[in-house]
């Protein structure tokens, strides 16, 4: 496999997951393709997390016990990545410090209070709100599980876009930054909400509109996210990208259940 798009594959799933994918490149050309390859390893990860899932809920063990296996298997097959980025952004940005001070607290190896209470919050709302998909049938949890984590990995196709700068020259944030032209992330987010909203006909009625508007909404909460990152930090880092995909993946779940 010596394709752009083999090595972009590669990238992809050797930097967002824990298989055994060795990176044969770590250039911007790669790099630029990996980020765009993102979303089919969200697509491994979320269907890695339905599967458990649903087989609990079908052999009868509750929703709720469905729900913490779907929330846990992104947290494992990532090896915690996201979530230890989520925490330690949140630590940098409930800091107040400059940006500098800010980063170098990121960087730190132990979690503060602001984080372990970002952390809490985010997991206990995932949880809740697969509980309630799945109290409505498994292939409603199961599909909830897909789409965020597919959505996740959009955001971070979204947020290496052209124009975002690396908070540092060093890391995987200074090595993916501005690497996606827009209108390839444009065409990227628009095929993904397409195909997200697109699985939704097989609940009936509104079901895509409503699937589709939630990773639209799920994708707006990390753009926010992002922005202020980069306006508090001056640009992004790993652990902004982990932080990104994480509210991609709530606001997803969140926006799932509204309606």
């Amino acid at each position: 496999m010596t394709s752009p798009n083999s090595h972009g594959i590669r990238f992809a799933f050797g930097t967002l997951t824990v298989l055994p994918v060795r990176v044969t490149r770590w250039d911007r050309e790669a790099a630029r393709a990996g980020m765009l390859c993102a979303p089919l390893a969200g697509l491994v990860v979320g269907l890695a997390a339905a599967v458990p899932g649903a087989l609990l809920l079908l052999f009868g063990s509750g929703p709720l016990l469905a729900a913490v296996a779907s929330a846990a298997v992104p947290a494992v097959l990532t090896r915690g990545l996201h979530l230890d980025g989520l925490a330690d952004t949140a630590d940098g940005l409930g800091s107040g410090k400059p940006a500098q001070d800010a980063l170098r607290i990121m960087k730190q190896s132990d979690i503060g209070p602001f984080g372990v209470i970002t952390l809490l919050f985010v997991l206990l709302a995932q949880v809740a709100v697969l509980h309630q998909l799945y109290g409505q049938g498994w292939a409603y949890g199961a599909m909830a599980a897909v789409v965020a984590g597919v959505t996740a990995r959009l955001a971070l196709t979204l947020a290496s876009r052209q124009g975002v700068p690396p908070a540092r020259p060093e890391g995987l944030g200074a090595a993916v930054a501005g690497t996606v032209p827009l209108r390839a992330a444009a065409g990227a987010a628009a095929a993904v909400v397409a195909a997200c909203a697109g699985a939704g006909a097989v609940f009936g009625g509104y079901a895509p509109l409503h699937q589709g508007l939630a990773v639209v909404g799920g994708l707006a909460a990390a753009q926010v996210l992002l922005r202020h990152c980069v306006r508090r930090f001056g640009g992004v880092t790993g652990d902004v990208f982990g932080a990104v995909a994480e509210v991609a993946a709530t606001g997803t779940l969140v926006g799932l259940t509204l309606g």
